[in-house]
């Protein structure tokens, strides 16, 4: 899908700033510095929308960015950083949830794992967390152009094997920003959680 137009409309830090309207929303969700922005500059072919940081923990609020008023990406504060208090993780954990568990306009997650290393006990706990809510997710294993691709098929069983993986609501895609794989791929499932049309 081509995006023309994206903003960021808001950054939401409780329900009450949530984006009126009921375009569908899709998040993305991952470890600090996983790659989130990165990912979300190249769906939208937009170097510097979404900023990347190496900073882990810069992300903490809701982003909500409108696409051509066709649908909203939330790009979703990053967990697993150290560098912030345990009051501000226990924060953020609460915002996060509170939107993931009662945003009715939410038509899927993107869960993004880093392709070079098995899942983290994070990684885990927010796939167990969204298979509770029944919320559809596409792992999205980013950095991929890292891994050798013979060893593509090892990488995918392995995130599988690590979430106990359910294909009735999950779907994965390796991802790289830098060689630009997987992308259309996403759209694809994005434009399907959505039921958007070209």
């Amino acid at each position: 899908m081509k995006i023309t137009n994206p903003k960021l409309i808001i950054s939401a830090v409780s329900k009450k700033q949530y984006p009126a309207g009921n375009l569908p929303e899709i998040a993305f969700v991952g470890r600090s510095n996983v790659g989130k922005s990165s990912l979300i500059n190249t769906l939208i072919e937009r170097n510097g929308l979404a900023h990347t940081s190496g900073q882990p923990g810069k992300t903490q609020t809701l982003n909500f960015y409108n696409l051509d008023e066709k649908l909203f990406f939330v790009d979703v504060p990053g967990y697993g950083y150290a560098k912030v208090s345990k009051a501000q993780r226990e924060q953020f954990g609460s915002m996060v949830e509170e939107y993931l568990s009662s945003r009715d306009q939410l038509k899927g997650v993107i869960s993004l794992i880093d392709a070079r290393h098995e899942p983290t006990e994070d990684d885990k706990l927010m796939y167990n967390w969204l298979e509770y809510y029944q919320v559809p997710i596409l792992i999205v294993a980013t950095k991929a152009d890292k891994v050798a691709s013979g060893k593509f098929n090892a990488v995918e069983s392995q995130i599988k094997k690590t979430l106990k993986f359910n294909s009735t609501i999950s779907s994965l895609i390796l991802f790289s920003a830098i060689k630009k794989f997987g992308a259309k791929e996403i759209w694809n499932w994005i434009e399907g959680q959505a039921e958007l049309q070209e």
